[in-house]
């Protein structure tokens, strides 16, 4: 509920503070004492548009404050969170609003700086006026299909009207993504075709690159490397096998030493024995060096044109992994990839038609489903419908009409469905119907806006409900229907009414007259001031007789404020 209202040079209002109860509290005073500025203040606060009229003349700048106390479900703390706004579900919540005399605005929510759009979003969940100065709430067109829905009661019909939509939704960008890929290029498939023609002849392979610079090092160092072998060669042979001669001699010639001395040959023959076996080792290893050289020297012998093979085949594979912008061995990858691409485009006609037939399907489903949610409405319209009417006699509205008109269009599809509600009256008979905000005048506005209010009243969501002057032009049993309606209402929270009706002031919880007065210093002021007992007696009874308060205006004071409502 609205708990306090802080107002510093709004028009003709320099200083008011105002703390207020839940039930159905009644705003009463004079015509032209200021009620509408205390309503523009308030709407100050909330979020509604701001003009340099309402800085009062003389001030550099106006606030207007507005301290509400929230239940901790209440959906405004959801708005918090998602607009990182500090508050703790359950305190108070303080909207501020300043308005410089140029101009410019300035929003605070709990003492943090908000953009004034997040205090509109914050005063739609938290205030609704019904009257002249509505544009909010039932008055608001695009509000009506969310009432018309919460009175219909069709949760499921609504989830399977948003399920329905997102999965066409996706059918439809899975086409699109598909028609889009199908209509590459002529000269995009070509360049495609011809680059994956040039990998296949290429066919590298992973590690290939790698090897292949490790051979050509290799076979660049063999020519002169062959050479050198030869060199080696022609050493150990320079002399005509003169060496392996010449050891050859001396182990015949160590052979007779050791026949002539015979076995027992003491030292000399151990010598021997040593030199033997040492020129027969040497022998066996010139021989194996002699091999082995010539093993080198014909695994040196490459195959001629090995080198420019090898260049050219690296060179090649360098050459493409430049051209795809990746490292040699991933070639393969994008040899894959394009592969794959060209396959998708070939084969995208048939993938297209897969498509087209899962958007008939999903199109189908949410036919179904945004019908069965048109039809819900327009038979919950007519509900809602016949029980507005019949509220309309007792706030003498007997003459008006009031009507649900669901249209659907089927270009204008979306997940809620394809309807567009609006509320329309007519409010003489004979003439047509209309908008409910464009028809209406100020008073029927709030008595229409009763009406509904009482018929809806099971969808209310903590709001504080606003009317202004519901009242006017009616008195009698007509101003008492309105006052008991008002006061069913204010049951299930807290209902704010501006009235110059006795009837409906004196059915209130709570009671404030707003006076206007002269300032002392050639202006006015204006001033809140909350009623009790005598003084509430008198203000119903000034607006029964008028300035000259009667006794009999009295007694009939005490006999309204004696009714139970």
């Amino acid at each position: 509920m609205l708990h306090a209202l802080s107002i510093r040079n709004v028009v003709l209002i320099d200083t008011l503070d105002a703390v207020f109860d839940s039930g159905l509290c009644a705003l009463t005073g004079e015509t032209g004492a200021g009620k509408s500025i205390l309503l523009g203040a308030l709407g100050l606060a909330a979020g509604e548009r701001a003009e340099r009229a309402q800085v009062r003349s003389g001030a550099d700048e106006a606030r207007a404050v507005a301290t509400f106390e929230l239940l901790p479900d209440h959906p405004v703390w959801g708005l918090l969170r998602e607009a990182d706004i500090e508050a703790e579900p359950g305190e108070a919540l303080i909207l501020r609003r300043r308005l410089t005399e140029d101009g410019r605005s300035r929003a605070h929510v709990n003492d943090q700086p908000a953009s004034v759009a997040l205090l509109r979003q914050l005063g739609d969940a938290l205030v609704e006026v019904h009257g002249q100065h509505d544009g909010r709430g039932l008055m608001d067109p695009k509000t009506h299909r969310g009432h018309l829905d919460t009175y219909a009661g069709h949760t499921g019909l609504l989830d399977d009207c948003r399920t329905a939509w997102a999965s066409l939704q996706g059918a439809r960008r899975r086409l699109d993504d598909l028609i889009s890929a199908n209509n590459a290029s002529q000269d995009e498939q070509d360049y495609l075709q011809h680059a994956l023609e040039e990998l296949d002849r290429l066919a590298a392979r992973p590690g290939e690159e790698t090897a292949l610079a490790e051979e050509r090092q290799f076979l660049q160092g063999a020519e002169r490397a062959l050479g050198d072998l030869q060199d080696a060669q022609s050493a150990l042979t320079s002399d005509g096998g003169g060496l392996e001669n010449r050891l050859n001699a001396a182990l015949r010639g160590l052979d007779r030493v050791r026949d002539q001395i015979g076995p027992a040959g003491g030292e000399a023959g151990d010598a021997l024995e040593r030199a033997s076996g040492a020129i027969d080792r040497a022998l066996i290893e010139f021989g194996e060096a002699g091999e082995a050289l010539a093993d080198a020297a014909e695994a040196f012998d490459v195959e001629p044109g090995r080198l420019e093979a090898v260049e050219e085949r690296l060179f090649a594979i360098r050459g493409a992994a430049r051209k795809h912008d990746v490292q040699p061995d991933g070639l393969p990858q994008i040899q894959a990839a394009i592969a794959a691409k060209l396959e998708a485009i070939d084969q995208a006609g048939d993938q297209i038609a897969e498509a087209e037939k899962a958007v008939s399907a999903a199109m189908a489903r949410y036919d179904d489903a945004a019908n069965a949610l048109s039809a819900s409405r327009a038979a919950a319209g007519e509900r809602l419908a016949e029980a507005v009417a019949a509220e309309l006699p007792p706030l003498k509205m007997d003459k008006a009409r009031f009507r649900v008109a669901v249209i659907s269009d089927r270009e204008r599809g979306g997940p809620g469905g394809r309807d567009q509600v609006a509320f329309e009256v007519s409010t003489n008979p004979g003439a047509p119907f209309g908008a409910l905000d464009k028809i209406a005048s100020g008073g029927e506005l709030s008595r229409f806006g009763l009406a509904l209010k009482v018929v809806l009243a099971s969808e209310e969501q903590g709001r504080v409900l606003v009317f202004d002057e519901v009242d006017q032009g009616v008195g009698g049993a007509v101003a008492d229907a309105v006052g008991r309606r008002l006061k069913q209402l204010a049951r299930q929270g807290q209902t704010l009414v501006v009235t110059h009706s006795p009837q409906v002031a004196a059915l209130a919880d709570h009671h404030w007259k707003i006076e206007k007065q002269d300032d002392g210093q050639g202006g006015m002021r204006t001033t809140l001031v909350q009623l009790t007992g005598e003084a509430r007696r008198e203000e119903i009874a000034r607006m029964l007789s008028g300035a000259d308060i009667t006794d009999a205006a009295r007694a009939q004071a005490d006999a309204l404020m004696a009714v139970e409502a």
